[in-house]
């Protein structure tokens, strides 16, 4: 460092020393965008690690093969070797079987699940009595689930017969890893050991089981690098390949939903603090120029005061990032605090250095950044404005202020990376950027507007004080532009994120709805329907669906068998597709568990006398087929023909059954089939009541209570609720200080005028009004302007961003608008009070 410029880091303190506190206040707003960031980035992390953690609990384990057959004895070689490597294998097999209590004499259909000694890889079992799962592997010996003891009137210590062995029921699960639950449940479950799996002689030749091998890997070993290698190999063989990162993705569908609305309330929150260092900097610079001119009169140059104050702006802007970092860490620790004994996932709050760091990064350079701009304009001050304030200030050719143009390009670049790394999509980033200049250029233009308006179609008949309060609109060093862009951008951010959460959180609430269900009968006969239905409204509750199941098989497609098909599109010769049983439905309308991705959906009876059908779009890929391909299905003997009209996106995850194939309702309203019926019921004493009076009644109908499952799923949309609402009040919060540093811009003008006029004789109320007038102006032009801008943004954010159906909230947009406005009055008429603490010899000294 030069000796011209060694002096600058020490004089940019010693000058701080009087204005410390006021720097402060202005980077406050720093302070909580850069919390708002920490805390969402470290929080997100935290809740991803629970999520990657439980996510290999639901699976079983980091990678699963599941196949319809025994694995040949090459790719189980592969698995040998594999295991010696490291890796962590477990077995299950699964297979439904007649289960028969020998004490009732009542028999069930069952799903038999047939463990290994390492199952499961991952996660706990839990039992009633406790600690009972080790025992299966060593007698033969059963755990089931509640719904089969009710089935089969059965109790803990009586003995079950599955196939040709007995094995004595020694306690009841509800929790098992790796255990699909409800996606592929045909009735009560059973855990036995797989080695007892050969002496039910249940396996011989075509007998129907799922054989898995789900995989723990060590530590630091990626499920996706792991398995590409040997992925070919097993599919070529109809074994599906599924590891734990689409199974992290199957549960965090929502939760990466939430992930993206975070991203946008960290960058909302930024953004405003960003405008808050900008307004507060100006203010601060006006208070300035007196200190300045000085400067320029002791011989600095215009480049050498601009280094003093920003170096205080970055070192303003490290303390203010360092307040907030510490802040957000608060929240951090704070949150699972709160909300101890409701969170759903078992969150483990650790500090996130990455997090912090870039907070701390993106702070100094957003406080740095929108304070430049300002800033440059010291560059303009006189030296002769040491001695006369109105003295004119250097002239700069605009045209050619190749700072100015630098800094505004560096403005612009720092909001289009930071939305894309809020939005992790170049284009979706891009989009919001765009967004953002084009509400701050309609913004000015509506400030712009206002000033010319008030200043042309004011009429001289109005009282003189609301005359007054106009005329600030237009007067010198006016506020207008200033005020509306700042509150206009504050009230459009902000409402535009309470619109997105509150589209975002009715998504929630209609999974809310589909988790009403809580009781759920399975095999319940066309003729058994209403029985059921009747059954249940005797105790004083309700159904809330029957969906319908047709059992069938594919027979052919566009009149080609399976085999010719296959061989024509080059698919595997073992395809599951073509294997498997498949149980479908029909109705007419699309669920909230399906979008439709291509094709359209049909409706109604139609009058082609071919039905229609729609396919997952998964299974679709599987069989090569595309939109208008006739598919023939054997129904139960009887051939069926549907030509594909649709393609759905399925999420498997939902409390709804789902299908692999929808029909028309013409095509199988005929048809042999089953119901699945969905109950809400109120109490767990209630359920046992009607699960009893139904295996009772309908033996073959089996039945399993969800109400745990039920529970937790509502407890978790109930907490992401209440996340999401605190995260859109804190950015209310921060509107706050935005505002008062675009206030506290020209505080030094309102001063001046209000003395004068207390000079002139105005008395306190009148000055009060004169400002209530202005502010109300300015509040309620920049509080709606940017209320309407957010439906425009709410609307593409929900619709491009989040791929969803945007409903505007009109009330809380108004509610947002009106607190805006009455915070701008608010804070401009605090300023009125020191007009009174003001003399006028002060003010004089001061011009």
């Amino acid at each position: 460092m030069t000796g011209r410029w060694r002096w600058i880091p020490s004089l940019a303190w010693r000058e701080s020393r009087t204005a410390r506190r006021r720097l402060l206040l202005y980077m406050s707003s720093i302070s909580l965008g850069v919390g708002a960031l920490v805390a969402i980035d470290s929080i997100a992390d935290n809740v991803s690690a629970a999520v990657r953690l439980q996510s290999r609990s639901v699976m079983g384990g980091d990678v699963s093969f599941t196949s319809d057959t025994r694995y040949p004895d090459s790719l189980k070689a592969v698995l040998d070797s594999l295991a010696r490597t490291g890796p962590t294998m477990a077995t299950v097999v699964t297979f439904t079987s007649m289960a028969y209590a020998p004490r009732t004499q009542i028999t069930r259909l069952a799903q038999v699940r047939a463990v290994g000694p390492t199952y499961p890889p991952y996660g706990a079992v839990t039992s009633e009595p406790a600690n009972l799962w080790g025992e299966l592997q060593k007698r033969p010996a059963a755990l089931v689930s509640p719904s089969t003891l009710i089935s089969l009137d059965a109790n803990v210590g009586d003995t079950l017969s599955i196939g040709f062995s007995q094995f004595i029921i020694i306690g009841t699960t509800n929790s098992v890893p790796g255990d699909p639950g409800l996606a592929s449940a045909i009735g009560p479950r059973v855990f036995i050991a797989e080695q007892y799996v050969a002496s039910t002689q249940l396996l011989g030749f075509g007998s129907r089981a799922s054989f898995e091998t789900l995989v723990r890997l060590p530590d630091g070993v990626q499920s996706p690098q792991w398995v590409e290698p040997i992925r070919a190999r097993f599919r070529a063989a109809n074994i599906r390949v599924r590891t734990v990162v689409q199974q992290e993705e199957n549960m965090t569908e929502a939760i990466s939903r939430l992930a993206d609305f975070l991203g946008i309330v960290g960058m909302i929150a930024l953004l405003l603090g960003g405008i808050g260092v900008a307004s507060g900097v100006n203010a601060f610079m006006n208070r300035k120029i007196d200190t300045v001119a000085v400067l320029r009169c002791l011989g600095a140059t215009g480049s050498q005061v601009l280094a003093i104050y920003v170096t205080q702006a970055a070192l303003m802007g490290l303390a203010g990032a360092a307040i907030g970092a510490a802040i957000g860490v608060a929240i951090q620790f704070a949150l699972p605090v709160a909300l101890e004994g409701t969170l759903p996932l078992d969150v483990t709050v650790q500090i996130v250095p990455k997090a912090i760091g870039v907070g701390l990064a993106i702070g100094v350079w957003v406080a740095l950044v929108f304070s430049l701009r300002p800033l440059l304009a010291l560059r303009r001050v006189s030296p002769l404005q040491a001695l006369r304030r109105d003295a004119e200030a250097l002239e700069h050719q605009r045209r050619r202020d190749i700072p100015s143009h630098l800094v505004n390009i560096a403005l612009v670049a720092s909001v289009v990376v930071l939305a894309i790394s809020r939005t992790d999509n170049w284009r979706r980033g891009i989009l919001v950027a765009l967004g953002i200049g084009v509400s701050l250029l309609l913004l000015w233009g509506s400030a712009t507007l206002l000033s010319h308006l008030a200043r042309r179609l004011v009429a001289q008949r109005l009282p003189y004080l609301l005359r007054q309060g106009v005329a600030n609109l237009y007067r010198p060093a006016n506020q207008t532009r200033s005020v509306i862009l700042a509150l206009g951008f504050g009230a459009f951010l902000v409402s535009t994120l309470y619109l997105v959460q509150a589209n975002l959180l009715r998504q929630f609430e209609v999974s809310a709805q589909a988790a009403r269900g809580n009781l759920v009968f399975f095999d319940v006969q066309d003729d058994q329907r209403v029985a059921i239905d009747s059954i249940v409204q005797a105790t004083g509750e309700q159904a809330v669906s029957a969906t319908p199941l047709v059992t069938m098989k594919l027979k052919s497609i566009n009149g080609q068998a399976l085999d010719v098909w296959g061989a024509a599109h080059a698919l595997p010769r073992r395809n599951w597709a073509f294997n498997r049983e498949y149980r479908s439905t029909y109705r007419d309308t699309v669920v909230v568990t399906e979008q439709i991705t291509a094709g359209k959906w049909f409706g109604g009876s139609g009058t082609d006398t071919l039905s229609e059908m729609s396919l997952e779009q998964g299974l679709a890929t599987d069989l090569a087929v595309s939109l208008g391909d006739t598919l023939t299905w054997d129904v139960q003997g009887v051939p069926v023909a549907a030509r594909l009209t649709s393609l759905r996106e399925v999420n498997w995850g939902r409390f709804e059954p789902n299908f692999f194939a929808v029909f028309q309702s013409k095509a199988l309203s005929t048809a042999p089939k089953m119901f699945v019926l969905v109950a809400a019921i109120s109490s767990d004493t209630v359920i046992a009541r009607i699960q009893r009076n139904v295996v009772l009644r309908f033996p073959n109908a089996s039945s399993v209570d969800l109400s745990l499952l039920r529970a937790t799923v509502l407890e978790i949309i109930g907490r992401i609720t209440l996340a999401v609402r605190f995260l859109a009040l804190f950015s209310l919060a921060m509107a706050v200080p935005v505002l008062f540093s675009a206030v506290a811009a020209t505080r030094r003008d309102r001063l001046r005028e209000g003395v004068l006029l207390k000079t002139l004789g105005a008395t306190r109320a009148q000055i009060g009004r004169i400002l209530l007038a202005e502010y109300a102006l300015l509040g309620m032009l920049g509080a709606f302007t940017g209320m309407l801008l957010s439906f425009v943004g709410a609307w593409a954010l929900v619709t491009f961003v989040f791929d969803g159906q945007f409903s505007p909230a009109l009330l809380p947009a108004f509610l947002i608008a009106g607190v805006m406005m009455t915070l701008a009055v608010a804070i401009g008429m605090a300023t009125g009070r020191e007009v009174f603490r003001e003399t006028p010899m002060a003010a004089l000294r001061d011009t």
